[in-house]
């Protein structure tokens, strides 16, 4: 990557400078860690390999897993790691890519989500026509879309990044390298480039949010028409969806939706949905899934047997 500046290394603060907190900061956030790469990986694997989970929704909630590890790997990896070091110091390049993988991964949950909206929509509004709307070609198209939608995302935070000259400190109070704690240590005028990370990661998430909730909004009221099981089958379903939605969209509006200022709170804002989020939707999609769970106990079971 070609760089803008004569700075080759940046140094992360992280999330305390205590070496008793840090302590505590290692130990917990490798619990979060190893939990949300297992916990994705169980959801993963059972929908691979189960018959029951074939339905769109669970063609969607592998990708959700999938996008959850990725999401928390592009960043608590090496909070864990600097937790324990004495010096915390991520190169250009690292950083960039650090950068890239954020915003591609974070990106991707987004658009899966709505995906998930989307699927519920059709199965709860149309139901007859549902098999036809929601077929296996259209939704691996959409789920293409999706990671061609969020690559063309996190390029241009890339690009937006590479714009910025640092020719003077290279502190980074964070504890992972992004768009909003570069633009402190930038050597120009940054007030454009955060109109478009504003315009950009900001209406993604908005936009995205407003749409969910709508989109929710509309299942709900239309769910009168329907009987009492399929009510609380729709309801059950629904409301794990709209749970990770608030969990996830409400902390990155708060980072990304917003003029260039910098809160106290920022960094523990930013730890909640990077890796406090990815570690709670397997939970979420599992405690309140019956057909998750199921599939889970059904498929570890004949596992457990043929051995």
């Amino acid at each position: 990557m070609q760089q803008n500046s004569n700075v080759t290394e940046f140094i992360l603060l992280g999330l305390t400078q205590d070496p008793l907190k840090q302590k505590m900061v290692f130990i917990i956030f490798l619990i979060f860690y190893m939990g949300t790469v297992v916990g994705n990986a169980l959801i993963i694997v059972t929908i691979k390999f189960s018959r029951t989970l074939g339905s769109p929704m669970y063609f969607f909630l592998f990708y959700l897993s999938f996008a959850d590890s990725c999401f928390s790997t592009s960043t608590a990896p090496r909070l864990i790691v600097d937790a324990i070091s004495k010096k915390s110091i991520i190169s250009y390049n690292e950083c960039i890519t650090q950068v890239f993988a954020l915003h591609l991964f974070g990106c991707m949950e987004i658009f899966v989500l709505i995906l998930m909206a989307v699927d519920r929509y059709v199965a709860i509004c149309k139901p007859l026509r549902y098999p036809v709307i929601m077929s296996r070609q259209v939704c691996v198209i959409l789920i293409v879309l999706a990671w061609i939608g969020s690559f063309i995302h996190s390029t241009a935070q890339i690009v937006l990044a590479l714009r910025l000259p640092f020719c003077g400190p290279n502190l980074i109070d964070h504890y992972c390298c992004d768009l909003q704690p570069l633009l402190k240590l930038a050597c120009m005028d940054t007030y454009m480039i955060n109109l478009l990370l504003v315009s950009n990661s900001g209406a993604i998430c908005s936009s995205s949010f407003v749409i969910l909730m709508i989109s929710y909004f509309v299942i709900l009221h239309s769910l009168r028409n329907h009987s009492a099981e399929g009510r609380k089958k729709a309801l059950s379903t629904c409301t794990s969806h709209i749970i990770v939605v608030i969990l996830f969209f409400g902390p990155c509006i708060f980072i990304y939706a917003r003029p260039p200022t910098t809160f106290p709170m920022d960094k523990m804002v930013a730890v909640f949905y990077t890796i406090g989020t990815p570690f709670l939707n397997p939970l979420i999609y599992t405690l309140r899934n019956a057909e998750v769970k199921n599939a889970m106990k059904k498929l570890w079971h004949v596992k457990i047997m043929t051995e």
